[in-house]
């Protein structure tokens, strides 16, 4: 077959798995050839994840059958073109995939600014820079201590904490720390991979309304966080946002699960 030329649009169709296999090693090839195209394939791909994380929960939820009738139609006239709804649905989807250097698909909704979790990634964010670069102390109760660390966070902080098992997205439990938070408590645990990148899951009780997102600080690490069912909570750490993410899911999942299995 004649190798022909790429384009923008064969990134999607490979991220999408619709570029036809027999094309896939040269496409890989023009991406390695073409920098630029590689490096936006990749924040394409960063920003699909991210997307992801935050319709977390809302995407295996099932079609409202009134839009299910409108796209499949019942003999009754159909919609404007461009109805309130379908302009609410494309700018949530634009200000999800735009939010680049910012909250990506987060809090700040179309119109609303969430404070709270302003202030909460802001938290998460200072907490790491500072202690994630400490060699000897780092942490003030290692992992080899963990019930008791796990314990006496639980006490401080007043919520059921769980250590989550991130072995499996290459990460071990370093161990944890008391910190302040607003006018409270936070729990930050901190984890490392065995190329020695750390990140930390930093937690407190937040009684506010339900928010999930991802900050970043300029030039700095980046910050998956969620507040609901009573916990604030970001993974925090200066990798891929791809990656963060998937290692968030699993810590919220965990944290969780763990937290109404004590219940």
């Amino acid at each position: 077959m004649t190798a022909r030329d790429f384009t923008e649009r064969d990134i999607h169709l490979a991220l999408d798995g619709e570029l036809p296999d027999e094309e896939r090693a040269a496409f890989d090839m023009w991406l390695e050839a073409n920098p630029e195209m590689k490096a936006r394939s990749n924040r394409f791909s960063a920003d699909r994840e991210a997307l992801r994380f935050a319709m977390a929960g809302i995407l295996d939820e099932p079609v409202p059958a009134r839009f299910t009738t409108l796209v499949a139609g019942d003999g009754r006239p159909r919609l404007p073109q461009r109805s309130r709804w379908w302009q609410a649905a494309a700018a949530a989807v634009l200000l999800a995939i735009g939010g680049t250097g910012g909250y990506v698909a987060g809090t700040r909704g179309i119109g609303v600014e969430d404070v709270s979790a302003d202030r909460f990634a802001e938290e998460a964010v200072a907490a790491y820079v500072v202690y994630a670069a400490e060699k000897r102390h780092a942490v003030e109760v290692p992992a080899s201590d963990e019930e008791h660390m796990r314990n006496w966070l639980s006490a401080r902080i007043g919520l059921r904490l769980v250590t989550p098992d991130l072995t499996a997205d290459g990460f071990q439990l370093i161990g944890g720390r008391l910190l302040p938070a607003g006018t409270g408590k936070a729990a930050m645990l901190l984890y490392e991979d065995a190329e020695g990148n750390r990140i930390s899951l930093f937690v407190t009780s937040e009684s506010g309304s339900y928010a999930k997102g991802t900050y970043t600080e300029k030039n700095g690490p980046t910050a998956v966080y969620w507040l609901d069912k009573g916990y604030g909570c970001a993974v925090v750490g200066a990798l891929p946002q791809e990656r963060l993410a998937v290692v968030a899911r699993n810590a919220y999942r965990q944290l969780i699960e763990g937290a109404e299995s004590k219940v």
